[in-house]
Order: C-alpha cells, then structure tokens, then sequence
C-alpha cells in the first residue's frame, strides 16, 4: 500500500486547519452579531463557548482522522467496532464537503471580481446606489459569475495537483502569511480614521444594556450558534488534516492553535468593518450586503480608496481559497482512499464534478431565481448552505462524539490514547460525563434552534 502523505511542518498543518476554518463567517457574520448583541460581552461569551463546544468536536474529528490515517470517507470503517454501522455517516461527510464547495465557489468567484473591479477603480466616483447596482447587476449576468467560479475552481485545484506539500502547503503557508499582514495593514488604516474611535467603542466596550435588549436567550443562541459553525467541524473537512500529521504533538494544543487563529482573523475584522463604518456613517449590515455594498461605499469615501479596497478584496479572496484549498483537498481525498486514484486522475475528475454541481448556485441567482426553496427572498445558495450548516454539521458532530466516547463506537480509552499521544497539552480525562452526555444535547439544542430560527 502506498505510503500516506505527511505535512512537512506542523505550522503547515496548523495554517492549512486554520485556513480551512476561517472562512467568510468570520468576516461577514461575526462583527455583525457581536456589535448587535453588546460588543465586548458577547465576544467573552462567543469564547467560552468556542472552548467549550468547538474544541472537544474539532480535537475528535483530527483523532479519528490521525488514529486512521484516513479522510472520512473510510475513517469510521477502519476505526469502528466489527459488525457496527458507523461508516454510514461517512457518505453523508462527503455529500457536505461537496455541497459546501457547490455554494462557498461562487462565492469566492465573487470576491476575485470584485478584487479586479476595485483595482480597476470601477468603484471611484459611484454613489451609493450605484455602488448597490453594480452587485445586483453582477449576480443578474450567469455566464459573468459562472466565469468567475470555474477560475476559482481551477485555481483550487491548481494547487491541490501540486501535491500536499508542495501545493496544499506551500501556497496555503503563503497566502495564510499574506491574509494576516493584510489585515494588520488594514486595521492600522481603520483606526486611524477620524471618527474611527466611536466605532471602536461600539464593538469593544461591554454593552450588557444592548444584549438584554436583544434578549440575553438570543445572545447566548447567537455566540453558541457562531463558536459552533466558525471552525467547519461535523463533515470532516478537518479530520483530513489529522490523517497527514504525526503523533508528535498532542492534539489539544494544536487545535486552541486553530482556535486562535480562527479567533483572531474575525476579531480583527471587526476591527477593521466597525471603525470605517462609523468614521463614514454606514450601518454594519450583516451578510453579502456588508461586503459587497457597504464596505464599497466605504473605500470609494477613503483617501486612496482604491489601494484600501482592492487590499481588501484580495484577503478576502485569500480567506476563500484557503477554504477552497482545504475542502478540495478532502474531496481528492475521497477518490484516493476509497479507491486507490491517483491524485491526478482525482484532480481532473472533480475538476468537471465540482464546475457542473456549482452552475445550480450561480443560476439560482439570475435564470432559476424563482424558485425559493426556503420562502420569500432565497434562492440554491441558501438550500444548500442550509443543508450543510443546519442539518450534516451538526448531526456530524453528534456522530463524532458518539463514536468517541461510545463503547459501541471507537470509545473513550481509544481516543484518549490518540488525542493525548505526543508532546503538549493533554485532553482532561475529567471532561468525559460533559462531552458524553451534556455537550450533544447543547449540539442537539443548536439543531432544534436553527430550524426555529429558519422557519
């Protein structure tokens, strides 16, 4: 049997998990919340509950992943007790990484666009209503989008054929680097804009006043909501990542790794979105509105608005591949591990699947935009990120701690061995009554209050 690919360094496997975790929810979904729930307190709150429920899912997806050596399309099989049906989650963890790629691609090819636009200075001297009409118009024009989302499809899996670490980490150490000192760039430019320091006060300081006022229940949904669905765990995208790093380190510590990098690039965003909105007297509006409007408007009021913008565009493009780049990765993995595929001939299947199952996403918004499948106002985009964030992730994650604290899973001793081998922190064995009986029904809990929250 072939020898499993390896990480060259463990800073490779902790930037490509982080880049596979930081995604556009850190950018366009966490500022918002944490201004609208009170600043400050709710970011105390969202940590906590990031420790409490992220870490011991994502510490378990890199064990099955690393005790394996597999993806998760044959993880569960070679781990579970003989006779015992786990591997059946197994098909519903690939269908998610391929339906979040189907949606997060043409999203990416968003950002690249308007990357190129904004270097283009299309931006300079529009209005704000025209600075609207240009995305309305942009996602009115399928073959435009559909342009866009098969060059981020190939620039994915560009990388993906050069290999683990000559492709996967090498670009993904790369463009991780460049992310952060964009971002630091950025942020020296937002707080130092006049009026900057009023927005600033809107996200740090503590406002218990407006977390009540939004209902402290909300708050406490919100930053659970958030800590859960920021790291991409319950598909396997990260058990990938454990399958190619050695049992050096203990698992604990990389991942509060992950954690603060994840942490970081969405706490600095804020830093970034909140001051410019306040010097400029925008509202912070939450979702694609926020980037693709607002933050345009923006950069168009900024001296060198232009620079500013385009250095914007490009981190988020970077925090999209980085996700690309990672969930590609798994998806090669599949083919690989199930049946013995090259990783050329991997590349180039999925190559055309991922194009063909992406185009639903792109119509969705212009020829198909009548049907709704969630009601008034959506379009495939929302089906299938609903599918993936409300339904496969967390139930997946039911089914990760299932199977490691279970007796008719892998089990507790299992993967106590696997999460404490090698150097660093160590997995407390005092958490096993939380993780096995509390910690799935607060999972439980954030599945039911989706649903209220969608319907």
């Amino acid at each position: 049997m072939k020898e499993r690919e390896k990480f060259s360094s463990r800073l490779g496997f902790i930037l490509i998990s982080a880049g596979c975790a930081i995604g556009l929810g850190n950018v366009w979904r966490f500022p918002y919340i944490t201004g609208q729930y009170g600043g400050a307190a709710f970011v105390v709150m969202y940590l906590i509950f990031l420790l409490a429920f992220g870490l011991p899912i994502l510490t378990m997806e890199f064990s099955v992943g690393r005790a394996s050596r597999a993806s998760i399309a044959t993880s569960f099989k070679k781990l579970e007790p003989k006779g015992t049906k786990w591997h059946i989650f197994s098909y519903f963890g690939i269908l998610g990484n391929y339906l979040l790629m189907m949606f997060y691609t043409t999203v990416g090819g968003w950002m690249l666009l308007y990357f190129v636009k904004m270097a283009q200075g299309e931006f300079v001297g529009a209005d704000t209503a025209k600075v609207g009409s240009i995305f309305a118009e942009m996602t009115t024009q399928p073959l435009v989008m559909l342009f866009w989302m098969v060059l981020i499809v190939l620039l994915g899996f560009g990388v993906c054929s050069l290999g683990l670490q000559k492709g996967v980490e090498k670009i993904t150490k790369i463009m991780m680097s460049s992310l952060f000192i964009i971002m630091l760039v950025l942020v020296a430019r937002a707080v130092t804009l006049p009026g900057a320091s009023e927005g600033l006060s809107f996200y740090l300081k503590p406002d218990f006043s407006k977390m009540a006022e939004q209902g402290v229940f909300n708050a406490i949904s919100a930053a659970m909501g958030q800590s859960f669905f920021t790291l991409g765990i319950g598909i396997g995208s990260m058990a990938i990542f454990g399958s190619y790093i050695e049992k050096e380190r203990s698992l604990m510590g990389e991942s509060i790794s992950i954690l603060v990098l994840d942490t970081l690039v969405a706490i600095l965003s804020g830093l970034i979105i909140f001051p410019a909105c306040f010097a400029f007297g925008v509202n912070p509006k939450s979702g694609p509105e926020l980037v693709f409007v607002t933050l345009p408007n923006i950069f168009n009021a900024m001296p060198g608005g232009r620079i500013w913008g385009a250095l914007f565009f490009i981190f988020m493009s970077f925090a999209a591949l980085s996700t690309i780049i990672a969930v590609f990765e798994n998806i090669l993995s599949f083919a690989m591990d199930l049946w013995g595929w090259s990783r050329k001939k991997s590349v180039l299947v999925n190559l055309v699947l991922i194009i063909v199952l992406s185009i639903p996403c792109v119509l969705g918004f212009n020829l198909w935009s009548s049907f709704k499948p969630l009601g008034a106002n959506t379009n495939i985009m929302d089906l299938e990120d609903f599918i993936v964030s409300n339904n496969l992730a967390p139930l997946g994650s039911l089914v990760y701690l299932f199977f490691c604290t279970n007796r008719y899973g892998w089990g507790w001793d299992n993967f106590m061995l696997e999460v404490n081998a090698g150097k660093g922190m160590k997995f407390p064995k005092w958490i096993k009554g939380y993780v096995t009986y509390i910690l799935p029904l607060i999972v439980l809990f954030l599945f039911v209050q989706g649903y209220i929250s969608k319907f």
